[in-house]
């Protein structure tokens, strides 16, 4: 069932897509001040493709870059670690976010990847192999079952158990990353409670003073094609949610992204 929380998101989005243009900023509350801060999308994107969505949870006012882009669906890459480590947690494929498996002596592109790792630490360094292994260790029906209760996307799992949201079958929109980064602050998804306040720990990127960034790269590895970064700021009482993916690495996607959220005064 979904719930009025979640068509009122919907109805704020989509009114934020009627106001604004292919490449211009959309911003809510549409009423608000002239002098209201608007992305420069140009200047952020530069010649690179991709869409960027900013979402204030306190006032519901949204900035989009591309919202056109922001509807359109993409493979999640490695910004599927997060449901992942939500999944894995929830049914006891892993124990807590300090649960280690060995490596398995596979030299793999990045040397970081080539350890024994934790769940938070292969969340950190983006190693795919220890992901691979607890989504095999939590089961296909499992799997499926949990993507569909969350509304990932368009929740197709079926491009195999270790695979399916590695340029595969799995596909989502910043739209829909966003909605579900705003049920992950909440903590309104079908988790326990510990397992969502573990995920959101491990999920740290930058911890300072007066912020932090909770956030997830993902890129396409096979062609560096498709970058995501995708996660929330805590700055004080008031959270933002944040998406984008790019035509090119999840590096390319978090430099637009932090660089949107210093124009916004939020970092």
């Amino acid at each position: 069932m979904i719930s009025w929380k979640k068509i009122n998101r919907v109805t704020l989005t989509f009114a934020a897509l009627l106001f604004a243009g292919t490449t211009g900023t959309a911003v809510l509350p549409v009423n608000a001040a002239p002098k209201e801060m608007k992305l420069p999308c140009d200047e952020l994107f530069h010649d690179v493709h991709g869409t960027l969505i900013v979402k204030n949870l306190k006032t519901n006012r949204v900035y989009v870059c591309n919202p056109e882009r922001s509807r359109e669906r993409f493979t999640p890459e490695s910004s599927f670690k997060v449901p992942n480590a939500l999944i894995g947690l929830e049914v006891g494929a892993v124990q807590d976010e300090y649960d280690v498996k060995r490596w398995d002596g596979i030299v793999r592109p990045f040397e970081v990847w080539n350890r024994d790792h934790t769940l938070g630490s292969a969340m950190r360094a983006s190693a795919i192999w220890y992901y691979q292994e607890m989504a095999r260790d939590i089961g296909a029906e499992r799997m499926k079952s949990y993507v569909e209760r969350i509304h990932y996307g368009n929740m197709d799992t079926s491009g195999g158990i270790d695979t399916f949201w590695l340029n595969s079958s799995l596909k989502i929109s910043a739209q829909e990353q966003v909605g579900f980064m705003e049920d992950l602050v909440d903590e309104t998804l079908p988790f326990q409670e510990q397992t969502m306040k573990t995920v959101k720990r491990i999920m740290i990127d930058d911890d300072q003073d007066k912020y932090t960034v909770h956030g997830k790269t993902g890129t396409r590895l096979s062609d560096m094609g498709l970058g995501w970064y995708v996660g929330y700021v805590e700055r004080g009482t008031t959270d933002w949610v944040f998406a984008a993916n790019v035509d090119s690495s999840g590096t390319t996607a978090k430099t637009v992204t932090l660089e949107a959220l210093k124009r916004l005064n939020i970092l």
